[in-house]
């Protein structure tokens, strides 16, 4: 978790995030014409493998993720908020037991959970990449948010905002459990994952923009370890990097979560599949859907 000084009197909103794989909060507030982060921080909670049942989140999940969800309201009241939103993807989009994570949430600290459609993702994740950008291009821009769940492709510009997105049902986390990868992932499974996301995305008829970007976890995670444009060759050498040994060993290496490394290897794969299907090599934006859910409240509240 990180943290900003608490005492200020611009507006704050706060937006948590219900992924296939983490529970995250952000608090931010307005800043020269972007935000500035007060507070943001993270749990693995795992909801896309944590089905009791094929399609459901569990009882016992359902009650751990409250219990995350109600820490992180009392943090961002604490910090005076105008405005949360509590909102949720693919992995609660898909459960079948969504409705009992709602009803559970609301019981726990009051707040309405939001489970957001692949539309809604898809332009909230472009509202927050493009918005974070000290300087956004003009022309057509493409978006790639990789989750644990869902990819979404999306393309727009600055000015019009979307014009095209398609949500695919293909995440870090279902990729990995899906196609059953060892740990490491052998060569045969990676080409095998490779062959795989080629036939998927051959399917897209994607826009070519000029300039694509991307959020989620996977983009978050590779920023810190790589600190370049995600290319071929930067994705390629910090996929070899994750693959020569254990994830546990790896984790401990890198100073990742031992769950990130070990889902890390499909997200990099779906990286590189969107950045072909794109046309161009992606860069790291400063923002994804949280800060896309912020932007939304800060323009709701006129601030």
């Amino acid at each position: 978790m990180t943290r900003s000084d608490p005492a200020a009197s611009v507006t704050r909103c706060a937006c948590i995030d219900l992924g296939s794989n983490t529970t995250r909060l952000l608090v931010a507030e307005p800043f020269d014409g972007r935000l500035r982060e007060v507070v943001s921080e993270r749990a693995f909670t795992l909801l896309g493998a944590a089905g009791a049942a094929p399609g459901a989140v569990g009882q016992d999940k359902i009650g751990e993720v409250a219990a995350v969800v109600a820490r992180q309201v009392r943090v961002a009241e604490e910090l005076g908020v105008a405005s949360l939103r509590i909102v949720a993807t693919a992995a609660v989009r898909g459960a079948v037991d969504r409705a009992a994570l709602a009803a559970a949430i609301e019981a726990t600290c009051g707040a309405r959970l939001e489970v957001l459609d692949a539309r809604d993702e898809a332009r909230l994740a472009f509202q927050g990449a493009t918005g974070m950008l000290a300087r956004c291009p003009s022309g057509l821009l493409g978006v790639v948010d990789v989750g644990g769940g869902s990819t979404e492709l999306v393309a727009g510009t600055r000015a019009e905002g979307v014009t095209w997105s398609i949500s695919l049902p293909l995440g870090s986390s279902v990729l990995t459990h899906d196609e059953a990868l060892s740990d490491p992932p052998t060569p045969g499974e990676l080409a095998r994952v490779r062959a795989t996301l080629a036939v998927r995305f051959a399917a897209v008829q994607a826009p070519q923009p000029a300039v694509a970007y991307a959020v989620g976890g996977s983009a978050t995670t590779m920023q810190r370890l790589m600190g370049i444009a995600l290319d071929r060759e930067s994705l390629a050498r910090g996929l070899q990097a994750l693959v020569t040994r254990p994830a546990a060993e790896v984790a401990a290496r890198l100073g990742l979560h031992v769950e990130r490394a070990r889902l890390l290897p499909a997200g990099i794969l779906l990286l590189d599949a969107a950045s072909r299907a794109l046309g161009a090599p992606l860069q790291f934006a400063g923002g994804g859907l949280r800060e896309g859910v912020v932007f939304e409240q800060l323009a709701v509240l006129g601030s």
